[in-house]
């Protein structure tokens, strides 16, 4: 890909800038600056102000609502973005269910549901792993039976982010035990509000509730709501698997949170002078920004990929597994520069309940659950063992 980018790319990026100085609300920048909870109600704000633009959903084609950027401009985008204070972008509409409405859905589908995805009207959440089929996905056991016009699903999948506050979701159920099992999966979206329904939350080690428990019993879900084949699922799955584990890398976000420790590190005394003075401090975050800058270029060349044409394939395991371990570099960097005002973490400070003077830095309430939840990043979207088994498989062949 060329990197060398034209007077009209360069005027691009002015006008992303401009746009997002003059329409960013201040208060989401500032929550976001200081790693406060981020309530559905703002992101969805910031969601209809990018619509309103026309700029909701960076990576879809003109004719389903998107730009119809090519990739550089989808890279200027997120380089932007990751310069300004704004929200992380939920992945679960834009970036995985609406691609795989328009690639694999029909048109009552596309109609019903994209324009709803785009404007942040309606919230999604992913209905994949169970107890016990998480990397094995294939494995799951959550049944739907077919009843005239309706599926009535049975089962229960966990590690559902957002299913608490979700409309829909799109999820993988078993239509057959014939064959092998990926045969027997199919693809199906559901409405959260259906009887039968019911989120349990999972707190994780940030004390936080981004995650559920989902039981459902007798659901009754109509038959137009299955993507594509019957038990086709898992070819759906596999697609929308890639477009996960290519947003997965969080390129943008990573170069927000290096700009972010050099920051704190400045302000840090150490040895008489700043923690970024330190030689050997400043050459491990230096070591991360190495890390970091082969990264993006990798995810480059996939988007270029993608613009000519040719399908994203296993190797965009790859980013998953950088991606992840990049991001928990720079949280344990950030921790150990706080040092001890990184210890008294008190979740509370990080909502609008709190009422006491700030413990320690104003920037240091928020590293410690960032820290905590980052463990997770190289287990969820398929642990970095099975992306390491997939690329020894399935890109050299072993």
């Amino acid at each position: 890909m060329e990197l060398a980018f034209s007077d009209e790319d360069l005027a691009f990026r002015e006008e992303v800038r401009t746009f997002v100085a003059d329409n960013l609300p201040a208060d989401i920048a500032e929550s976001v600056r200081r790693g406060r909870a981020i309530d559905k109600l703002d992101i969805q704000r910031w969601q209809r102000i990018l619509f309103d633009r026309g700029w909701a959903a960076p990576a879809w084609p003109v004719e389903y609502g998107g730009p119809g950027w090519d990739a550089t401009k989808r890279y200027i985008f997120d380089e932007v973005m990751s310069e300004f204070d704004t929200p992380e972008t939920i992945p679960f509409g834009t970036l995985m269910v609406g691609p795989l409405i328009y690639t694999f859905g029909n048109q009552a589908q596309k109609d019903r549901f994209l324009p709803k995805i785009l404007t942040g009207e309606e919230w999604w959440c992913q209905g994949y792993s169970e107890p016990g089929s998480g990397s094995d996905l294939a494995s799951l056991q959550t049944k739907a039976v077919r009843d005239g016009e309706h599926y009535v699903v049975n089962g229960t999948k966990t590690w559902n982010s957002s299913a608490h506050v979700a409309d829909w979701v799109f999820c993988l159920v078993r239509t057959s035990n014939e064959g092998k099992q990926q045969e027997g999966i199919s693809f199906l979206l559901i409405d959260m509000t259906t009887p039968g329904i019911d989120p349990k939350p999972i707190i994780s080690i940030d004390g936080a509730h981004h995650l559920n428990m989902t039981y459902y019993t007798d659901v009754r879900v109509p038959v137009e709501n299955r993507i594509g084949e019957e038990n086709k699922g898992w070819t759906y799955a596999k697609f929308l698997l890639g477009h996960e584990r290519n947003s997965i890398a969080e390129v943008g976000l990573s170069k927000q949170r290096v700009r972010r420790l050099r920051k704190i590190a400045g302000e840090e005394q150490f040895g008489g002078g700043s923690l970024a003075d330190d030689a050997t401090y400043a050459g491990r975050i230096a070591n991360v920004e190495i890390s970091l800058t082969a990264l993006e270029y990798l995810n480059l060349r996939f988007l270029a990929e993608e613009a000519a044409g040719r399908p994203i394939g296993p190797e965009v395991s790859m980013l998953k597994i950088k991606g992840t371990e990049i991001r928990q570099k720079l949280t344990e960097l950030t921790i150990e520069a706080l040092g001890y005002y990184a210890m008294p973490f008190e979740p509370e400070q990080l909502t609008d309940r709190w009422n006491e003077p700030p413990i320690g830095p104003d920037h240091a309430a928020a590293q410690m659950p960032q820290y905590l939840f980052s463990r997770a990043a190289t287990i969820y979207g398929g642990s970095n063992e099975i992306q390491r088994n997939i690329i020894a498989k399935m890109v050299l062949g072993l």
